[in-house]
């Protein structure tokens, strides 16, 4: 990664080179985008970022259709990257289809998956309603004294290695011309509706055509350098795999459990398993503290008592990472301001970056390309909810 921009005006500038930034100058670069890409990085070791603390899962269960369209082309993209990135050498890769376990314990929740798998049947989703017997004969380690239904989906559904993902977006860009810089963003200058330029912590100015923020969780920090108010926070998320003393005899969906925490298998001999405190407040983007007691008072009761098997088990590691939280709805946030023309959004996922990342990277190379969505028509997440305070909720976020 170089250290300072090799020009002092690019055509696009993005800032965040995880993966979102990357899938966007892969996407740049696959439309045979002929301006020139800048993608500004302030950890090129990318040990701080979202994308490097992620569980790497896809899944098709979202309550609205346009999160289940984009997962179906994610799908689609990760388990054809060779085609995809026009490149033999490129990994084939599979999507390990144990599937996600939803659990209702009340009428209330019963409803909202009764609700989200029509939506998922109607977009081609394979999801299926369980009774509490029927998981039960599927997945006889489950205590399901409290449970009256759930929803699980094994097509398309379960862990993918994001990594490769990630490093094949950043690395076609930058084989086909993308610059990539170690460096940090600390000002943006604008003159009327339009950013003229980036200001660089080195004190460097960049001229640019169009700017792409996709810093993650600081995404509020770039936003406010434009002036805007962007309700995207880092929150903690907690991570632990763990071996269990007596093994299940079957792989483990992922199981969303009604206290919150979820787990999964993780290989063939540990197991995976999130969730965060019940007090979840916005914390510094550079705040990766680990709660002990997180996991001895919350989150290996609720397994336990969930799976039995899973009393006796030990943790061999665990890590914090951040989501980046959109408060008003859970939703990404996507496209131009509507008044800062050449400002673009991408931020505010909240847990669903890694697979939503080819869509909304195809999506928003589209929009600087074409001025317009061609694939997949994204202009629900636009940013004008946010101006007007009006939700585009998904119900379906862990």
């Amino acid at each position: 990664m170089n250290e300072g921009p090799a020009h002092d005006s690019y055509d696009v500038v993005i800032i965040g080179g995880a993966i979102m930034g990357s899938a966007t100058a892969f996407f740049l670069t696959d439309m045979d985008f002929d301006g020139r890409v800048l993608v500004v990085e302030m950890d090129p070791s990318y040990s701080q970022c979202s994308t490097a603390h992620t569980n790497s899962c896809i899944r098709q269960q979202f309550s609205s259709a346009l999160n289940v369209r984009i997962s179906r082309f994610g799908a689609a993209f990760i388990t054809d990257l060779p085609r995809r990135m026009k490149d033999p050498e490129a990994p084939h890769l599979a999507i390990q289809n144990f599937g996600y376990l939803y659990l209702a314990d009340n009428d209330a929740f019963a409803e909202t998956l009764r609700a989200s798998h029509a939506v998922q049947a109607a977009c081609g989703a394979g999801t299926r309603l369980l009774t509490p017997d029927q998981i039960a004969e599927a997945y006889p380690f489950y205590n399901l004294d409290d449970i009256i239904l759930g929803s699980h989906n094994t097509v398309d559904e379960g862990y993918f290695d994001g990594a490769s993902v990630f490093d094949w977006f950043r690395r076609t860009a930058r084989k086909r011309g993308v610059e990539y810089v170690a460096a940090e963003v600390v000002g943006l200058s604008r003159t009327g509706p339009r950013i003229d330029s980036v200001t660089l912590k080195s004190g460097r100015r960049i001229a640019c055509g169009q700017v792409v923020n996709a810093a993650g969780p600081r995404a509020a920090r770039i936003a406010a350098m434009a002036g805007i108010e962007l309700p995207v926070e880092p929150r903690k998320r907690y991570t632990w795999v763990f071996q269990a003393e007596t093994p299940l005899d079957r792989p483990l969906p992922l199981t969303i459990d009604p206290s919150g925490v979820h787990v999964r298998q993780e290989g063939t001999q540990y197991y995976m398993a999130g969730g965060h405190a019940e007090q979840d407040p916005a914390v510094e983007p550079d705040d990766f503290g680990m709660d002990h007691s997180l996991w001895q008072d919350h989150v290996w009761p609720a397994l336990a008592g969930r799976i039995p098997a899973f009393e006796a088990i030990k943790v061999m590691n665990e890590w914090v990472g951040h989501y980046a939280y959109n408060t008003l709805d859970q939703n990404a946030i996507l496209g131009p301001h509507p008044e800062i023309t050449n400002f673009h959004f991408q931020n505010g996922f909240s847990g669903h970056g890694l697979q939503q990342s080819p869509a909304m990277g195809r999506g928003m190379a589209e929009l600087l390309t074409t001025g317009e969505y061609r694939s997949l028509d994204l202009s629900p997440f636009g940013f004008e909810r946010i101006a007007t305070h009006t939700p585009l909720v998904e119900k379906a976020v862990i």
